[in-house]
């Protein structure tokens, strides 16, 4: 794979490709070449732990003429214009870029796809990512066709970068007379990729859920907030055999989790 960072502007994008593109700024769209169907890694949120991942993005390709080449840019900031600044040298404008292939489907119609690789350490990595980075990302498109007519859209839709999290659940004392206090605890934790470790995520609503043994159904018992630290405490009634667990239901930078079920024996 080829990468690199573009250039301040996304009318740059196009040159990066080898295409002269004039006026190709934010939000501008030249509409020659028809663009569907475009996906970040199946349509699913982009997350990040602690290690490379690497992710696909492809789109549909339209024109008469057929498809010579097509870009994708995820970039962030006012506008295309005008990215955020270098963050210490490592991501150029905010942006990532590389070259797409594209594979005809028929005379008139091609499907392009490239790899888009996300690091979170800067020791392998000239463009790590940060803690910073995590959010709402925007994306440009750019097709080109074989008689050099084109469209780039500097915002054709978003893509959400999430650093990645972990749920734990404990409940006991187990076995447990029916009628006695069960204590449930538990911690959630996400990446972070200033530290390169999982630290604990603060002061967010978990919900405690049960289900009872012989049902595959959970039902949220009550609503606890995560300590300073990411650790979760509760205590609840002892009533029949069961799986405690913990959900949290995500935020804009961090993905939705479920612990596991820990069973508990109620006598």
């Amino acid at each position: 794979m080829r990468k690199r960072a573009a250039s301040a502007v996304l009318g740059a994008v196009a040159a990066l490709a080898g295409f002269a593109v004039p006026g190709a700024y934010a939000g501008e769209t030249q509409t020659d070449v028809d663009i569907s169907n475009v996906s970040f890694d199946g349509g699913k949120n982009i997350v990040v732990g602690l290690y490379a991942k690497t992710i696909t993005v492809s789109g549909t390709f339209t024109h008469p003429s057929g498809i010579q080449d097509a870009d994708f840019v995820l970039w962030r900031g006012p506008d295309g214009a005008n990215p955020y600044d270098t963050y210490d040298d490592r991501i150029v404008s905010n942006q990532y870029y590389s070259h797409a292939d594209c594979v005809a489907s028929s005379a008139t119609t091609s499907t392009c796809s490239q790899t888009i690789s996300l690091e979170p350490d800067w020791r392998y990595s000239g463009t790590a990512l940060t803690n910073a980075h995590a959010g709402t990302w925007k994306v440009s498109v750019q097709g080109v066709a074989n008689d050099d007519s084109w469209t780039h859209t500097a915002d054709y839709t978003t893509t959400r970068l999430q650093r990645q999290s972990q749920l734990t659940v404990n409940a006991g004392p187990e076995p447990i007379a029916q009628g006695e206090s069960l204590t449930v605890t538990g911690k959630l934790t996400r990446a972070n990729w200033d530290t390169l470790d999982y630290r604990g995520y603060t002061n967010q609503p978990v919900r405690l859920q049960f289900r009872k043994a012989g049902t595959t159904t959970y039902t949220t018992v009550k609503t606890v907030y995560t300590s300073s630290t990411g650790n979760l405490t509760t205590t609840v009634t002892a009533s029949e055999d069961g799986y405690w667990r913990w959900n949290f239901a995500g935020t804009s930078t961090t993905p939705a989790v479920k612990a596991t079920g820990d069973f508990v024996d109620v006598q």
